[in-house]
């Protein structure tokens, strides 16, 4: 699904809702973590910041906080992925922050 800022047809309301409708994240919508899903999925949607989603990061961390208060509710996949994760963080392995995360230095 293309979210091209030159189509005018479709507005970006109806082109989220059509995103929603999709069955792929039909599980995640109507899960016990639906409407933080369905926030951090419509902000980074509807996202216009440079590094799209940038703006989001409060509906995704309050999507990321659902999912570890609710695990029976997700496939051991998801699960898998976080584990992995806390691997990585404990690997020589170092993952730079975006940008937009770091806090500017401010100049004395």
């Amino acid at each position: 699904m293309s979210f091209d800022e030159g189509d005018t047809e479709e507005s970006i309301d109806e082109k989220v809702q059509r995103a929603l409708e999709c069955p792929c994240v039909a599980e995640l919508k109507n899960g016990p973590c639906g409407g933080a899903f369905v926030d951090a999925f419509s902000c980074f949607l509807r996202s216009t910041e440079e590094e799209k989603g940038s703006d989001c990061v409060k509906p995704f961390i309050a999507l990321q906080d659902c999912i570890k208060a609710n695990p029976e509710a997700f496939s051991k996949e998801i699960l898998e992925e976080e584990e992995n994760d806390d691997e990585a963080e404990n690997s020589n392995l170092k993952v730079r922050a975006p940008a937009w995360s770091r806090e500017s230095k401010s100049k004395a």
